[in-house]
């Protein structure tokens, strides 16, 4: 099954990867699992370890002079090689490891495809790189479309905090004009910038430093780029190596009026 995907193009290797991944998540799912700590409150489960195991078995069969950078297992390849590939296996462990099902498995290559997998909803959302789609039960696929009619802004409350005093989320949530237009939402990370590019969420935002290249932010922020969506820093840059958090919103309007809060102290 895995040689199958040798001569496929990246996003299909991409989606078959991160669905392999998600079965493996969902065959885990409420079993007790032990806490494998690493550091700093975080820790991975029997899950991660095994859903990363299965989606790089895919990945080096398809890709083998590709790089992989994995949550779990780190750096695997050349790390300056030109195609890299990152992985988080389970978007949400925390939220898995109490019986919490939102979750997301994640496989995206560097400035190319990408795939998010939802193991319970059995969606996969993806982009080959310039359109993003969702496939809904590995059926038919739709192309997605952002947009703000929710009017429900995902906001990430997580440490740390590295442009505190001046941006802390818990002061947006705050805000008098926040309440007036908004309503928050906090969720995995992935399925909340999934959501913004599906539709399904006005914007999401997180402090942090860059994140252009975080196992954890690369496929949704591919997803939600191909979407359409507008996709910043906190500060309104572009993100990168300089850049500092993430704002992405279905549209300029929505963008432009959570920054004018943002950087609004009243």
């Amino acid at each position: 099954m895995i040689d199958s995907y040798a001569g496929s193009g990246d996003v299909a290797v991409a989606i078959a990867g991160a669905r392999a991944g998600a079965d493996v998540v969902r065959r885990m799912y409420g079993q007790r699992l032990n806490h494998i700590d690493k550091g700093a409150g975080d820790f991975a489960t029997a899950a991660d370890v095994a859903a990363e195991k299965t989606i790089l078995g895919i990945i080096s069969a398809a890709r083998p002079d590709d790089a992989v950078l994995g949550e779990e297992g780190g750096q695997q390849g050349a790390a300056e090689t030109v195609r890299q590939w990152l992985v988080d296996p389970l978007c949400g462990t925390l939220n898995y490891a109490v019986g919490n099902m939102l979750v997301a498995v994640n496989v995206a290559l560097r400035d190319g495809a990408a795939a998010v997998a939802d193991p319970f909803s059995g969606e996969v959302f993806f982009t080959d790189g310039e359109i993003a789609w969702v496939r809904r039960d590995g059926a038919y696929d739709v192309q997605l479309t952002p947009t703000p009619a929710t009017r429900l802004v995902d906001v990430n409350l997580d440490p740390p905090f590295p442009s505190a005093p001046g941006f802390r989320a818990v002061d947006l949530l705050a805000h008098p004009r926040f309440i007036a237009h908004f309503r928050p939402r906090v969720v995995s990370t992935t399925l909340a910038l999934a959501w913004v590019a599906a539709g399904k969420r006005a914007a999401y935002i997180t402090d942090g430093h860059d994140l252009s290249r975080s196992v954890h932010f690369a496929a949704g922020i591919a997803l939600c780029r191909d979407a359409g969506c507008v996709v910043t820093g906190i500060d309104g840059a572009p993100i990168g190596e300089t850049g500092r958090g993430l704002v992405v919103a279905a549209d300029h309007e929505t963008h432009g009026l959570l920054m004018s809060m943002m950087h609004s102290r009243s």
